[in-house]
Parts: structure tokens; sequence; C-alpha cells
């Protein structure tokens, strides 16, 4: 009954509404047309300058990467002349390209170690100086390409400058340093252009780096910062990440300018065209404001119109609202509406129509309700329904009993089983199945009451009715044996069987992954390589199981010695290998010497015998031109072969220079 009474009460408030809120609906509307006029027009004339602003922006990329390009070329010629000469006629050949002190203020040559060689024009200190530690040296030290700088003040000048770089090679094609030119933001002639171009009185355009530090700004706008005034932190950072495009800036929710990214490709660079937004609509709200007051005098007589016409219309509507409240009480099962209205008596059929159609649905949803839930009581598998909002609205009794769950169980208790690790990922990809309506398939893991962890697997998928979304349907499954098995595997395929530590697979694995860190980030790591001296007896005269209980203390002892960040690996027989991440050659020094005296106390006893034995090890340092784990391996094993040629227990360290290994113990 609550539709139909829902119903007569929505005719009742609908009559009162048009008789007593004419006057305001009218005005709505007036306020309505006028917004919408107001809207259209802006969205027409920010289309229209969005394409201005595309064109602009992309004229000033365009025209500032071919400058930077012919910088960039004409110091790449600059590099090839240079190839071949001595520190000392350096200057004279700098001094020979006095044409390029157009578009640079300064050039200047370093060696390959960072050392300022030669400058021109001569700048008392710059030769001599360390640049080694700047970041630009190293970018193009570690990846030889042309390279343009975050900017700088300059020591002579005092100005705003940026460097743009590229690599020397010798005849052999190695990295010989860098060839420089300095190039001035505020004085020199790279945007000059941009301070004549008018955008309008406010429209601006500038440039920023990759790292969001602003290059240029119209003089004329010095006192505006435009970036902050302006909320287009979002747009900006997709350009400094490498987006270019048009959008909307705003600030609290309201439109404040349009704006336009572009990228200098060579450089690195974001250009930024903006034009406030008051500057673009100004024209539109004076056309609009003229028209306010024809739209009010045709507002007024449309309401008096239609005042009269929609008491007129009022009165069969009173009957049709008594009809519906008697179908809602169940004192007639139609609408009998007689009425002149062509329009009320198809709404009224329409409502009969449906009212059977409704009555027919009702019954057959009970019998497929009734079918439904025999079927999911009664199939072994664990499932779940839920609804378009994703809250569970049903779980089988076979669900139920997999997860420990009462028949009474709270919305959120299924969420807070979940295990905290993968609370959130699931959370996440639910909210994702919601909003698209894609399968959600995930292995979690599920708190059991009774203390046991559960590794589950879900499938969910969504239901469709009619090309209409109704729910989702979903399947869980029991499948912690099968992960604890592959655990278990992947486990065993990596460790020794004997003492628990890395195999030689486990441990060239992660020694391909400290490589990578390395090239990647300069994280220094050292491998210490060690057999034992004097085992061989211990197998010859005690066994295999002697043998094999001394290298099972032997990892303990070295296992308890080194850092729980550490690898520990048995290479085979009795060989072993320490992977120390994150550490020094001179602290490995000092922990391949612990090892040392560590593992010469371990002893085992067979028939009465003692036997103890001692390390010839070998330490190397991961380093620039290691490409694969066999060369840093070769490298260890050669120092610990010396270890053993310098008469056993003791510690040969490889140094960084090429074929020279220190025994230090």
């Amino acid at each position: 009954m609550a539709p139909f009474a829902s119903l007569t009460r929505s005719i009742c408030s609908l009559q009162g509404r048009l008789l007593a809120g004419l006057v305001m609906t009218w005005l709505v509307i007036v306020g309505i047309v006028l917004l919408l006029a107001w809207q259209f027009g802006k969205e027409l004339v920010d289309d229209a300058n969005l394409s201005h602003l595309r064109y602009e922006s992309r004229l000033i990329a365009e025209d500032l990467t071919r400058q930077v390009e012919r910088r960039l070329g004409a110091l790449e010629r600059l590099e090839r002349s240079l190839r071949g000469a001595g520190e000392e006629e350096l200057n004279a050949r700098l001094a020979n390209s006095q044409v390029l002190m157009e578009w640079f203020e300064g050039l200047m040559v370093t060696d390959p170690d960072g050392r300022v060689v030669a400058d021109w024009p001569v700048v008392p200190g710059r030769v001599g100086l360390e640049i080694a530690d700047r970041e630009y040296f190293r970018m193009v030290r570690h990846s030889p390409w042309p390279y343009v700088s975050r900017p700088f003040v300059g020591r002579a000048s005092g100005d705003s400058l940026v460097l743009m770089l590229v690599p020397r090679f010798d005849d052999r094609g190695s990295f010989d340093g860098v060839v420089g030119g300095m190039i001035n933001l505020a004085q020199g002639g790279l945007f000059q252009r941009l301070e004549t171009i008018r955008l309008g009185e406010e429209g601006y355009v500038s440039i920023f780096t990759a790292m969001g530090e602003r290059l240029f700004h119209p003089r004329r706008h010095s006192s505006l910062r435009p970036e902050g005034a302006q909320d287009d932190s979002a747009a900006l950072q997709l350009a400094l990440d490498g987006w270019q495009g048009e959008t909307v800036a705003r600030a609290g929710g309201e439109a404040t300018a349009l704006v336009s990214y572009r990228q200098i490709w060579p450089a690195g660079w974001v250009v930024k065209v903006a034009v406030p937004q008051a500057q673009i609509q100004q024209p539109l709200g004076e056309f609009l404001s003229r028209l306010w007051w024809a739209w009010l005098a045709l507002a007024v007589l449309m309401l008096v119109t239609m005042r009269l016409l929609v008491r007129r219309l009022l009165r069969p509507l009173h009957r049709l609202e008594q009809q519906i409240a008697q179908v809602g009480a169940g004192e007639r099962r139609y609408l009998e509406l007689s009425t002149n209205m062509h329009e009320l008596r198809q709404v009224a059929s329409s409502f009969n129509r449906l009212e059977h159609e409704r009555l027919a649905a009702l019954e057959h949803l009970r019998d497929r309700q009734a079918f439904l839930d025999a079927v999911l009581g009664s199939t072994p598998i664990g499932m779940f329904v839920a609804g378009l909002n994703g809250r569970l609205n049903y779980l089988n009794p076979a669900l139920l009993e997999l997860l420990g769950l009462n028949e009474v169980y709270s919305a959120n208790e299924w969420w807070e089983r979940i295990h905290p690790a993968d609370k959130q990922g699931t959370e996440d990809m639910w909210r994702h199945t919601l909003a698209t309506g894609s399968d959600f398939v995930r292995q979690l893991r599920f708190l059991h009451p009774n203390g046991v962890t559960l590794w589950v697997e879900v499938h969910a998928s969504q239901v469709l009715g009619n090309e209409q979304a109704l729910g989702f349907v979903g399947m869980v499954k029991d499948i912690t044996e099968r992960r604890q098995q592959e655990a278990l595997q992947r486990w065993e395929a990596e460790h020794d069987p004997l003492t628990g530590l890395l195999n030689r697979r486990g441990f060239e694995r992660r020694l391909e992954e400290a490589l990578a860190e390395y090239a990647k980030t300069g994280t220094p790591s050292v491998l210490i390589l060690f057999d034992l001296d004097h085992f061989k007896p211990i197998n010859d005269e005690g066994g295999h199981a002697l043998g094999d209980e001394m290298l099972r203390r032997v990892a303990q002892v070295v296992a308890w010695e080194v850092r729980r960040s550490d690898h520990v690996a048995r290479q085979g027989g009795d060989e072993f290998a320490v992977l120390l991440p994150s550490c020094t050659l001179k602290q490995a020094g000092e922990i391949a010497e612990s090892l040392r005296r560590a593992v010469a106390e371990v002893t085992v006893t067979n028939e009465d015998k003692t036997y103890s034995i001692t390390l010839s090890m070998g330490v190397t340092a991961l380093q620039e031109g290691d490409e694969s784990a066999e060369t840093v391996l070769a490298r260890a094993d050669e120092a610990s072969y010396k270890a053993k040629a310098d008469g056993r227990n003791t510690v040969v360290i490889t140094t960084f220079d090429d074929d020279l290994v220190d025994s230090l113990w």
C-alpha cells in the first residue's frame, strides 16, 4: 500500500505547489534559461579560446624547441672540434668559437672527473672548479646524451643561468668530460621574444623546468604568482610528468583561467600559456545583461497565461488522486476515470496495465526467490549475493561453515575477518568492481574464528536482467592447502636442504637484484666468497655425516654473525657466499674478519678426535662495468684462491683498481 499512498501524497503536493508557487516557478525558469544561455555561451567561448591557446602554445613550444636544438647542435659540433686537443689548446679553440657567444654567455670544458679545464670568456676561479657532484654532470656522465641543467645563480653575473651540456668522447668513444654552454635567463635572447607576446591585458606565457621551477615569466606580470594564485597544480603536475594539452584552472571550485601546456622535449621544459577567465567572459556577460529585462517581461506574460490554464487542468487531477488512493486501500482494482482530457485517460490506462503486470510479477518473483533460496542452500560450494552498493545480502550455509560465521552475522564481520595485509587491496578492488561491473577475482587470507588463517579464492560476477545490473553473485573456494604447497615449492627451489641457506640459484637472483639496484641508484654492495680449509679430512676420516654436521654448524655461525638484511648461501660442496647490501668495503672487511674468527672456533668430534676448519675468504664490491653476477663471482673467486695461495685462514679484498688484490689478514 505504501506506493499508492506515496503517489496520492505526491499528487496533493503537486497541486499545492502549482497553485501556491507558480510565480516562483516562472522566476526559476527565467533564471535557468539565463543560466543555460550563460553556460552554453561560456562553453563556446572557452572552446574557441582553448583552440587559440592550443595554437599559440604549439607555436611557442616549436620555436623554443628549435632554439634549444640549435644550441645543443652547436655544442655537439664544438665537442667534435675539441677532440684530441690538450688542456692548453682548449681555451684557444673555445676562443675561435666566438660566434657561439650570440647564444651563450659562456662556454666551459671539463675532464672525465668533473674538473673544469677550460672556459671562455675566462672567469677567474672557474678553471680548476670541481663539478663532479653537480646534478648536471652526474646526469651526463651516467646517461651520455645532451642535457639542460636546472637553473642556478652565476658566480660572475649573479643572474639566473642554465647550462646546456653535451658529453665529450675520446677517440675510443669513452666518456671524456662535458662541453657546456651557459644561458642567461634574464639577459639572454632565448626568451626575449616571449616578452612581446600579448594575450589580452592579463594573458601570459611561463616556462617551467621538469622539477616545477619557473624559468621565465613576463616582466609586466612580475608582481603576479599565477601558478600559486590559480589552482591548476594538478594539471601542472601532469605537464611536469610529460602531459601536454589544454584545461581550465580552478580555485575554490571556480574557473579562474584557461591554460595550455606544451613540452620542450630537448630541454625537459614545459610551456604554460594562460588567459584569465574574467578577461574571456567579460564580453559575454555584458551581452547577457542587456537581455535580462526582455527575459523578465516575457516571463511575466507567460506566468499569467499558464496560471489560468493550470487551474482548469487541476480539476480532473483531483478525481485521479481519489481513485489511486482507493486502489491503494483495496477498495477498487483499477481506475475508471471519466474526463475529456486524453492525457489523463492515457495515464489511467497505463496505471491499470502496470498494476496488472505488477501483481503478476510479484507472484512470479515469489516463486523464483523460493527456487533460488533452495538452490543456494543445497550447493556444497560457498556462494554469496551482494547488492549494487556492495553490501552482502546472502551467504549460503556452505560459505558460513567455511568462514566460521553464524547465520546471524553483521554486515561488517566479513571485512573485519580479512587479514590486515590483504584488506586494503581487497576493498579497493571491490570498489572498482562495483564502479565498472568487471569480474572480481582475488586470492586473500581470512582469519577463521578458531585461530586458523585460511587462503580463499573469491570470484564474483555482475548479474544482469533486461540489460540492467541487478547485483553480484560470487563463489568462495578454500585454497589453503594449494597455497602452502606452492610456498613450500618456492622455498625448496631456492634453498639448500642441508643447511637451510640459499642455494646457488636463489643467491644469484639476489645478486642480480643488487646489481640492478647499484646501476640504478649507486647503492654499494659487497660479495664475500669463501670455502673451508682442511675440510676434506673430515669427510675422508669421519664420513659424509660428520662433514654434513660441520657444514650445518658453519652455516649457523655465519648466519648468526651477519646482519639480518644480508644474504648467506651455500654455493655447493664446502663453498659459501655472503651478499652484504648497502655495505662499504671497510665494513665488509670487518664482517669478514669476524666470520673468520667465529668459524675458526667451530669443531666436530669423531672417535675422540676433534676437527676444526678455517676460511680462505675473497671480498669484492660491486663496480661500474659489472654486467652480470658471473663477473662479480669470478672476481671474488679469484680473491679467495689468492687467500688459499697466501697460506689459508686469511681475507683478501679486491680494490677498485683493476687486477689489484690486497691481503689484509
